[in-house]
């Protein structure tokens, strides 16, 4: 049973996750109707939806691992951090994410989604191009940079670059709530739109790419979700600033978000009626 003063801490947090999701629910709404899950109806838009998306599940491990490092001791001599139910909680989320199992193996999900886009045809020349250039490139090399040469997709990019910038804050209540309320709350809701409308074009016959939104529905649904809050309440406290710094952050991830959605609906119908003219 908790005690009067455990109440009463845990109350400025509650009511400012309340505000926060009461301030970005307009958004989150446009993201749950958005018109792009029902216009991916063929194959080739499949390919082009994953050609712009895959640039969202591999900025999603630099936010991840940006998060570890300050909730964790990546250095040595190691000292433990003052937030042992928060690193708990990335730890395991970086183990999924790194080494999650599929069919007998060990895999990233990112490079799950790599063979995904293998499976239907996809291009995943501009992706792995990045990599390589980042592989080689001297640390202070500035992503805009490198994904510039690596010919990436122009929407992708700035999707990209909105991420890097709340990373380079080094802001934990900004990198928190855009993990949360722009990663770990929201991915189940729009995957599931993703997944409905895949089965219902018949499209169900890409089964790496199902299983992969299928498993951040599992995952992210039931356990992450909640556990993603805690961590920004550990990191924001009762500071009115910190939680000011993650409801403006929490708004500009979903923003980008819907950009994103946005150009590549964009691109899928240009492409349509290119084909048709």
């Amino acid at each position: 049973m908790q005690s009067d003063n455990e109440i009463v801490a845990i109350t400025p947090s509650a009511s400012s996750i309340q505000h926060i999701e009461e301030r970005i629910a307009p958004l989150r709404a446009r993201l749950a109707a958005h018109p792009l899950y029902v216009n991916i109806t063929t194959e080739n838009q499949v390919r082009t939806f994953m050609q712009s998306h895959v640039f969202a599940v591999w900025d999603f491990m630099s936010l991840l691992t940006a998060l570890r490092q300050k909730l964790t001791c990546v250095s040595i001599p190691w000292l433990p951090t003052r937030w042992p139910d928060s690193r708990r909680f990335i730890n395991e989320i970086a183990l999924g994410e790194e080494s999650d199992y599929f069919k007998g193996r060990s895999i990233s999900h990112f490079e799950l989604y790599l063979e995904a886009m293998e499976e239907c045809g996809a291009d995943t020349r501009p992706v792995r191009d990045l990599l390589a250039r980042i592989d080689v490139a001297p640390p202070d090399t500035p992503i805009s940079s490198l994904m510039e040469l690596a010919a990436v997709p122009a929407a992708a990019g700035r999707f990209v670059q909105a991420t890097f910038d709340v990373i380079q804050s080094a802001n934990m209540s900004a990198m928190a709530a855009a993990f949360t309320f722009g990663r770990e709350d929201l991915i189940p809701e729009i995957f599931r739109k993703l997944v409905r409308d895949l089965n219902n074009n018949g499209l169900e016959r890409f089964g790496k790419l199902l299983w992969y939104l299928e498993r951040h529905i599992e995952l992210d649904g039931v356990d992450h979700g909640p556990l993603a809050l805690r961590m920004l309440a550990d990191f924001c406290s009762n500071d009115e600033k910190l939680w000011a710094d993650a409801a403006n952050a929490a708004e500009a991830a979903l923003l980008a978000r819907l950009t994103l959605w946005d150009e590549i609906l964009d691109s899928l119908v240009q492409h349509q009626w290119a084909k048709h003219k």
